[in-house]
């Protein structure tokens, strides 16, 4: 196949969240970028989330990164012209132990990171149903909407200089090649960033890092106050799930409870929560389940108990549902993939499900090593 393509510094396979940071932090430091996707857009989980960065639940590796992503979000926010807030994130308690987790939490982290409210400041912030008893607002968190900044992004990109190859699939990686079906592009640096799909170009590394496919679902609801609801909402299944509560004491007789009480919501790996659309409507979720090859059929039960749950959590009887879907995202080991299976290559995933928070943080740590 001849070189049709041309070449670039940096070949950045992909067009989620993960690629689009490293084609970001490429041209930031004077790199000519050549992004390929093999979809006419980016359809995958870059765009089917909560559009929640939270950097604060997060522990080691993740908050540094997510901590580090914040500032380059609101830059990126601002050259590119899509919305995003500095909403913070409420925890919702409606359990003693999930109050005392809190507690703890906020001894951890400093009133800066983590502020405790009561009841009645919890419900002024939140609309929510009986049985609240307090709750937490974390407020760095922030909020984009992912339908609206990852096309943003992309069209800031090329806008610099970055050469988007729509609708191309890469068939094979090797040090300064990428082939693919529209012709050859050399590069000096590949950046690998295909998410759940590691595996269909190096499976032998996706096999060690035990690379599966993670399924969950979502979906979009009318709001029924009709009102503004800034911050992004969580709950007790939300603290079991994130690393950052591990270090409080109380977590273990959370997450006791909640396999004893809960079991069904527990065995779908139910983390309760829901944000705010610029539109009005929110977006609710979600189950979990993962495989290598997930099965193709849906269980209409796992959408209704995550209707059923948050329409208790808002204190109504029923929800309208706007839309629904199946998001996918690569869940690995460790939290983080990043590998160089041969030189010039990196392999960059984020197999945890927090890249929207935390990939603007990684690309800087990826290109010092490759400069190192």
């Amino acid at each position: 196949m001849i070189d049709t393509l041309g070449s670039a510094d940096v070949v950045v396979i992909g067009a989620g969240i993960v690629g689009l940071a490293h084609a970001y932090e490429a041209l930031e430091r004077g790199l000519s970028v050549a992004v390929v996707e093999q979809g006419d857009r980016a359809t995958g989980a870059s765009v089917r989330n909560f559009g929640h960065a939270c950097a604060t639940g997060l522990d080691g590796d993740g908050l540094r990164y997510g901590t580090a992503a914040r500032s380059r979000w609101a830059k990126l926010a601002a050259e590119a012209g899509f919305w995003l807030r500095r909403t913070g994130t409420v925890m919702v308690a409606r359990a003693e132990d999930e109050l005392a987790v809190l507690r703890e939490f906020g001894e951890v982290r400093g009133e800066r990171q983590v502020r405790l409210l009561s009841a009645a400041e919890t419900r002024e912030r939140v609309p929510l149903g009986e049985g609240v008893l307090g709750g937490a607002w974390l407020p760095e968190d922030m909020r984009v909407d992912p339908r609206e900044c990852v096309p943003a992004i992309a069209r800031h990109l090329a806008a610099r200089g970055a050469r988007f190859h729509w609708a191309t699939t890469a068939h094979g990686v090797e040090p300064g090649l990428v082939r693919t079906s529209r012709g050859e592009l050399r590069a000096g640096t590949v950046i690998l960033a295909t998410g759940h799909d590691i595996d269909r170009h190096f499976p032998e590394l996706a096999a060690k890092a035990e690379v599966k496919r993670c399924v969950l679902r979502m979906l979009r609801v009318e709001n029924p106050y009709g009102v503004t609801i800034d911050p992004a909402v969580q709950t007790g299944f939300s603290m079991a799930r994130y690393g950052g509560f591990t270090a409080c004491p109380s977590l273990p007789a959370l997450r006791e409870r909640l396999g004893r009480e809960r079991p069904e919501l527990v065995g779908i790996g139910l983390n309760l929560m829901f944000t705010q659309r610029p539109d009005g409507s929110l977006t609710i979720g979600d189950t979990h389940s993962y495989d290598t090859t997930p099965a193709p059929f849906e269980d209409e039960a796992l959408d209704d108990a995550v209707l059923r749950e948050t329409a208790a959590l808002l204190g109504v009887e029923r929800l309208t549902v706007l839309e629904r879907w199946r998001g996918v995202y690569g869940s690995g080991a460790q939290s983080f993939l990043i590998e160089a299976p041969a030189d010039g290559v990196r392999v960059v995933a984020v197999t945890a499900g927090v890249g929207m928070t935390t990939a603007l943080g990684i690309a800087p740590e990826v290109f010092d090593g490759l400069v190192g």
